[in-house]
């Protein structure tokens, strides 16, 4: 799944969760939403890598 995805899911997670007043699955939202981002600041550091090393 992309960053961009977990990010989604955690934010649908987290809103569940406050909805039904349900801590776990609020916290579980959360720290899908937290993987999501890093994943996507990975992403970014791996495609300047990439275009880094593309340069002549």
């Amino acid at each position: 799944m992309s960053g961009k995805a977990d990010e989604i899911k955690g934010r649908v997670k987290e809103a569940v969760g406050d909805l039904t007043d349900n801590p776990r699955l609020k916290d579980s939202g959360r720290a899908d939403k937290a993987a999501g981002k890093t994943k996507q600041a990975a992403e970014r550091v791996i495609n300047k890598v990439r275009d880094a090393i593309k340069k002549p």
